[in-house]
Parts: structure tokens; sequence; C-alpha cells
């Protein structure tokens, strides 16, 4: 049977990838598309071009029904199993399903299953416990080669980085297990936007006084608890009027309005300045057919305003959304694009879409690639070349008045090369340079700063905060937090000395006549000369002191008594631990 739809380019394009893909292998794969580039569509495609059984889950009911409209609009039947739409039905080839009632019900998916497609997949944790991963072992279970595909706007946790390993383009997303392996396509919002399949954003700063979270704690996921955001917000209750008085005046010539509230106390307040008989307000607790009576409405634009507090991030689309306002705070790069994502479709007469940010989240809509956590709020994606293999990596980092990178936070080049000619069946590898390293005593191989063994000759490495721990301990040892160095030359010999913060000193010297000398600088400095993006191998004094702006400085330094000298032993770079660095709160 044909295909009732014609699929736009690069749906076509992301079917393609997946046939291809899973003729080569049974491994995991995820295709990234922007909110409304009509994920359900290809989901559809692939459910019609399957010949075995397959199941496509989900979290919400919206998209479960949604998912299942795409395909029975090709004259095809397929089941629903979701306790939200009372409806369990997996006798079906094709069945679109949530998530938590599979989950509920295992005995009654011990079918064969060829594939499982995962719409939302970036809520899928590596977590063995979790339930997308208790499905999937279960149906594993049936068919050790069954296939796994997850599609996603945003293809990262918070928790995590990024939900997959290897990217089809060449590049590898971290050294650590992810949820799936592969990203075999992906295209960015931009391209959405200026091909015309979505509708421009327009963001604008907040023309009155805007929440200010900086000052909250943040939980290991980048959010903040209720309890403290409720405590700030009921101090700025005046900023809340203003600006939903200001959200009210630019609605004005708007059709429909979504606000996003950071709590459900505050959600209320928010709605209890808007116009009653225009406004519904929807949380986590509102009955779900009041939910669905409201959602209709504002649908039917009967209402204007849609308050809601994290329920509508995702399974939701009203196309005449013209207007988003953000009053929550989230470091969610993730959350922040499914926000926004609800107002980006297509819609006659729509010509735009405004987004005020009222929370000061700062997230670059365009630009989420890093998809690991902020290391400070300073931070913007920096371009690193690798100078091992070339590869332009984009990383966290900072950058002066130019444009010039001063600072990153890479550990690893993200770059995958290519087997060696005549190795057939080989998967490609990552690249081993390291920008931030922590070398073997044993065999001198570098390894991640965080490794507790060595990759190469698989020896115990020491971690830094038993050698912090055990040198405090002893009356003959010196450790000092290193706030800097200075260098002065003395001949062929280059005198290095360490600042602490709290004003002690320790020195040391390296003669740059004896070669053995000038290679331990070089390994201990010159590699990890200018961020380790530009490594050097100095051949004299005067050679340093012309870069030493770019020299590294130690995080700790450890010296032994000699007599009548301290002689400096240790120097640790790239320290992570649970000791406090130099000049750090």
């Amino acid at each position: 049977m044909n295909a009732p739809f014609k699929l736009r380019p690069y749906q076509q394009e992301a079917v393609d990838a997946t046939l291809a893909h899973f003729r080569k292998t049974d491994e995991s794969a995820v295709i990234v598309l922007p909110t409304g580039a009509g994920k359900s569509l290809v989901i559809a495609e692939l459910a019609r071009l399957a010949k075995r059984k397959i199941l496509v889950v989900t979290h919400v009911k919206e998209l479960v029904e949604q998912n299942h409209g795409k395909y029975q609009s090709y004259g095809l039947t397929g089941g629903i199993f979701s306790a939200g739409l009372k409806r369990k039905e997996s006798h079906h080839q094709v069945t679109f399903a949530s998530v938590q009632s599979v989950s509920a019900n295992l005995d009654q998916f011990r079918d064969e299953y060829s594939l499982v497609i995962i719409d939302e997949c970036h809520r899928v944790s590596g977590e063995e416990t979790s339930q997308y991963q208790r499905i999937i072992e279960l149906l594993r279970q049936q068919n050790d080669s069954l296939k796994v595909l997850g599609l996603t706007a945003t293809p990262y946790r918070l928790a995590i980085g990024w939900i997959y390993r290897y990217h089809y383009r060449g590049f590898v997303r971290g050294e650590d297990d992810k949820p799936f392996q592969h990203c075999i396509y992906e295209l960015p919002l931009s391209y959405m936007i200026n091909r015309g399949y979505l509708t421009r954003p327009e963001l604008v700063n907040a023309a009155v006084a805007q929440y200010d979270f900086s000052a909250l704690p943040q939980d290991r996921f980048g959010e903040y608890a209720e309890r403290d955001v409720n405590q700030l917000l009921s101090k700025h209750k005046r900023v809340t009027r203003a600006i939903i008085e200001q959200v009210v005046e630019v609605a004005a010539e708007r059709q429909g309005v979504m606000i996003f509230a950071a709590t459900v106390e505050h959600a209320r307040e928010v709605a209890g300045y808007l116009p009653e008989h225009e406004t519904a307000l929807i949380t986590g607790a509102t009955d779900l057919k009041d939910r669905d009576l409201l959602i209709r409405r504002f649908k039917q634009r009967q209402l204007k305003y849609l308050v809601n507090v994290s329920v509508l991030t995702t399974g939701f689309d009203a196309p005449h959304v013209d207007f988003i306002a953000i009053l929550r705070p989230t470091q969610s790069v993730s959350l922040y694009q499914q926000i926004v994502g609800r107002g980006l479709r297509l819609d006659e007469g729509k010509q735009d879409c405004l987004v005020i940010d009222y929370a000061g989240n700062h997230v670059n809509l365009h630009h989420p690639e890093v998809g690991e956590p902020k290391p400070n709020p300073d931070s913007e994606p920096v371009q690193v070349f690798c100078p091992g293999c070339g590869f332009a990596n984009i990383f966290w980092g900072k950058t002066d008045g130019e444009g010039l990178v001063i600072e990153h936070y890479g550990r690893r080049c993200q770059g995958l090369l290519e087997p060696v000619d005549g190795v057939q069946d080989e998967r490609p590898q990552q690249c081993d340079y390291r920008f931030r390293f922590k070398e073997c005593p044993h065999c001198g191989a570098e390894n991640d700063i965080a490794a507790r063994n060595c990759h190469q000759c698989q020896k115990a490495i020491i971690d830094p905060d038993d050698q912090l721990r055990d040198a405090l301990k002893l009356k003959d040892a010196m450790v000092i937090r290193c706030a800097g160095i200075s260098l002065v030359a003395d001949g062929s010999k280059l005198k290095i000395t360490y600042h602490g913060e709290d004003g002690e000193e320790l020195g040391e010297s390296f003669d740059f006549s004896k070669p053995g000398q000038r290679a331990v600088f070089n390994k201990l400095f010159g590699r990890r000369f200018a961020n380790s993006q530009a490594p050097k191998a100095f051949s004299s004094v005067g050679e340093v002191l012309d870069l030493r702006a770019l020299l590294p400085a130690p995080d700790f330094v450890i010296a032994r008594k000699q007599k009548h000298y301290w002689r400096v032993q240790e120097r640790v770079f790239d320290y992570q631990g649970h000791y406090r660095k130099a000049n750090e709160v």
C-alpha cells in the first residue's frame, strides 16, 4: 500500500538511514529531529515497512494517540496499549503504547518483537531498573537481535549528557556507556526554520523586571527545589504582577499564549492576574477530564492563556500558539527547547512566535551542541581543534573579547578515526588525544582525569585525593593550593615559583641544557600548553618566557622537607576531587 503522505526529504532520509543502519548491525540507534519536524510520520513509515511485530512506546498518552493516528491514516490497523486511553491491545503487528502501561503488564508482551521505537527517547536512562530498560530486556529474551530505535529533538539529559556514543558524522560523545550507541541522523532546528518547515522564534529580552534565580542551589540535574523557588517568588509578587501585565499587553496582538510557571503555587498566582474567562491553569494535579476539556477549549481558541507547570512540554500540539512566556528557571537545554517548540508549528496567518524569557535562563536555542551540564554560568560553546587528528571539537569554555578561546573544559578529543585500510568490519576508534589527563606512574600512558586504573597497563592509578590526604598527614610534607606560577631565567636554568593562595611559596628549576630535565618540563608543562590545544616542545628558557602566559599552573603542589629546603615531588593538574582548589569558595 502506498503512503497517503509524501514524506519530506529529511523524513525520507531519516527512514533510509534507519534501514541502512539496521541492515548492518543490531546496535541501538537515535534519530534527532526538532520539535515539529514530524517524527510521527517517520515512525508511521517505519511501522508500515516492518514485516514483523514492532512496539512503539512513549511516556504520555497524547503522543501514543498521535503516533497511532498517523499510522492508521495509512489505512493500516494498529493496536493501542495505554491505561490513559482505556485500551489494552497487544495482538496487532504494530502496537502503540505508553511505557508505564507496558512496564506494568510485561506478561502481555512475551511475543517476539523485531523492533522497539521509543519516541522522546531522551527520557531513557542507562539504569537497568528503569521502565524502558526493563521492557527492552524482556523483549531481548524473546529475540536477541532485537533492534532499538529512539527519536528525540533533544538527545541529552542533564545527569548523563549525551544519550548516545557515536555520531554518523564522525565523532564520539564520551567514553562512558550511554543508553544508545549511535546517532544515525540529525537535523538542526535552524534547518527547519530557514526552509519554512517551522515558524521563526522571535526571542526578545523581558522589558520589565526579571526573576533572579542565580543564587538558588541546584541539584545534580541543574534544577531547583520547589520550596526554594516558592520562597524566592513569594518575595517578588510585584515582579510577577508586572510581568503578567506586560504579557497581557503584548498578547493583544497574539493568538494563543502559553505561560510556563515555576511551581504550582506560582502558577496559581500567575493565573490570578490574567482575565479569568480567557485563562486555563493546568498542573500535574489537574483532573484528566478537566485537563482534556481545558486543552480542547484552548485549541479551539475559546481560551487565550494556558498557564502550566511542567506538564505540557511534550506531546502537546496547538499550532496557533504564537507567544511563549517562560517564568521558570531551568539549566536543561532539552527542556528549554521543548518549551519553545510548543510555539514553532506552522499555522495559517502566523508570522512568528514571540518568546520572552523572564527567568534569565540564558539558553542558546540554536547552539546546544555541547550536550553536557555547564561547568559554570559564564560558559559558552567553543570550538577546539585536536592537535592529534585535527577534529573540531565543541566544548564548554570561555573566550576573550576577540572570540579567542582562553579556557575550555573538554577532556578528550571527540573525533572518530576510520579503521586501518584492509581491516574489515572494525568500528571506527575514538581519537586518543586528551586535553586533560592523568599520567599512569607505571607506564606513562595518559588516562582520563577520573580513571582509577590505567587503560593501557590496567594497573591502579593513585587517586589524587589519597595523594593529598597522605601528604597532609606527614610532618615533613607541604601541600599548597596553587594560585599561580612565576618564572625567572638563571642562565640555562628556568626557575619556577608556585604561589599558594595564602602566600606560601614552593620552587624548583629545570636546566634546559640537560635533555632529561628539558624533557620532564615539556612533559609536565609543554604537553599542557594552551589548554593542551597546542602542545609545545620548548628548547630554551627564553622560548618559555616569551610564552609564559599560556603555561598551565597545577592545582596543588606537594613537597617534602630535604634538610634545609622543600623539594617539589608532585604537581597535581586538572584536579577533580573533594578538596577545595585555590580561590574557590
